[in-house]
């Protein structure tokens, strides 16, 4: 998707997406340099918009470990199902599922969660109900990674891990926030 398409999708539906731009490839690095990737053989990407942090992910990823991605908006997820990446299990679903898809594929737990959800203008208890259902599923020593450009949510991430590094990253428009909580 071009960055001019992805902007209209933005604007059409910025409480769904909750940015006007997509990712650039300083966030997507500085996600990516948050993950031990020897020690990642399942993770999941929550509001993947068109692929942009899910490429850096796949491009660093093992050969044999799964990125379960979840996007909503219908025209990022057509560019979703166009990856030619086997160990790339897309669902177009809402991340509220997280718990029922990760049973579905036999998984307890995994070792990262990616977020890019707009969790500042969803109703708190949805936020509240998939950061618990992350907290959960991620594994003793894996991390939640949260994009914002805020740190309103700041405290929710906080209350459910016990713990949040920021990053700043500048390089990126608008500049972002990286929220990184580790699971103790």
């Amino acid at each position: 998707m071009k960055r001019l398409d992805f902007f209209s999708e933005s604007l059409k539906n910025l409480k769904e997406v909750g940015t006007v731009t997509r990712s650039s490839r300083y966030l997507c690095r500085n996600i990516a340099d948050q993950i031990d990737f020897s020690k990642a053989p399942v993770i999941v990407e929550l509001g993947a918009g068109d692929g942009v942090i899910s490429r850096e992910l796949l491009k660093r990823m093992a050969p044999d470990a799964k990125l379960i991605a979840f996007e909503i908006n219908e025209a990022f997820s057509g560019d979703l199902e166009k990856f030619d990446d086997e160990r790339l299990l897309f669902y177009k679903r809402t991340a509220e599922d997280l718990k029922n898809i990760l049973k579905e594929q036999g998984i307890e737990q995994v070792d990262y969660v990616v977020s890019a959800l707009p969790f500042s203008v969803m109703p708190d208890a949805v936020a509240d109900d998939i950061v618990t259902q992350c907290c959960d599923a991620i594994r003793t020593g894996g991390k939640f990674i949260q994009v914002h450009y805020s740190l309103v949510k700041k405290g929710l991430y906080k209350s459910k891990f016990g713990n949040v590094k920021v990053n700043f990253v500048l390089k990126n428009l608008p500049p972002a926030f990286l929220l990184i909580s580790n699971k103790t």
